[in-house]
């Protein structure tokens, strides 16, 4: 008896250090946000004073009005939403018809050519800038913001992710659908697109984050001011006003503010669309 009492008083125990650990990790990890939060809050003057102020004596919006005021600013905020919103809209379908044809159309050569877009993931993208610079120079699509929609024809990931879950779909619901004398297309729309809605969810939320965090990209593709994004037109800030730490801080925070949108509405398809990714028909 004394034995299972002390099974009991360590199990206890160890799922104890195990919250304290999990809580103090967790305090640690908001530590960042919340001093964002605060030096965005604070005045020119209050931003380097010493003793630190942790929680702001005078509390103000400045810095956020000052930058929604900025013509520049709104315009990045704009320019991101079109090549996040776009370009994962653009990313899915492409990536959805190929993982369609790999899976559910047999041709010769099919598994080589899957063979070859798996390998396409083990290229880092940054060696594939200069070469792809070249190339937008020559079509004459730099300095574009539809440069980057041509660059989602092709996405080695999605692919891969969107084949996983479509050779889950039994091949019976597209036999039903043939005898019935529908198309390919009323196929791909009407039954594979429907049953691999958790993965695109999935995908969608990874794509928007991609996109509308990137930077190198468009440092890469983009000169004019007026057609940055808004994680380039941050990068400049710095720069431009050098010590006022709570404009960046809270151009930051304003970047932050759409992910977590996205990430709030289609989180319960996140996990079930990763779990279904892995998993082979």
């Amino acid at each position: 008896m004394m034995i299972k009492i002390g099974l009991k008083q360590k199990k206890r125990l160890s799922k104890v250090i195990f919250y304290i650990l999990g809580l103090l990790v967790a305090v640690i990890v908001c530590i960042p946000f919340y001093w964002m939060i605060i030096t965005s809050l604070k005045g020119k003057g209050a931003i380097m004073s010493i003793p630190v102020q942790w929680i702001p004596k005078n509390p103000t919006l400045t810095a956020y009005k000052k930058l929604l005021a900025m013509p520049e600013f709104m315009s990045s905020i704009m320019n991101s939403f079109y090549i996040s919103v776009a370009c994962t809209a653009l990313r899915l379908l492409c990536a959805a018809m190929a993982a369609f044809a790999l899976t559910k159309i047999p041709f010769r050569g099919r598994n080589t050519v899957f063979g070859i877009y798996v390998t396409a993931l083990m290229i880092p993208a940054q060696i594939t800038f200069i070469p792809l610079f070249i190339i937008m120079t020559k079509l004459n699509l730099t300095n574009s913001l539809n440069s980057f929609l041509f660059l989602q024809l092709f996405n080695a990931f999605a692919i891969f992710m969107l084949r996983q879950r479509m050779m889950t779909i039994n091949d019976a619901y597209i036999e039903a659908a043939v005898i019935d004398g529908a198309s390919m297309w009323k196929i791909f729309f009407k039954i594979v697109l429907p049953m691999s809605g958790s993965t695109l969810a999935t995908l969608a939320i990874l794509s928007f984050m991609d996109m509308w965090n990137d930077y190198l990209l468009p440092l890469v593709l983009l000169s004019d001011r007026s057609k940055f994004t808004l994680p380039l037109l941050l990068s400049t800030l710095s720069g431009q006003y050098k010590n006022q730490y709570n404009l960046t801080m809270a151009g930051a925070l304003i970047s932050i503010i759409p992910i977590l949108v996205v990430y709030i509405l289609a989180q319960k398809y996140f996990k079930e669309g990763l779990n279904l990714g892995g998993v082979k028909g």
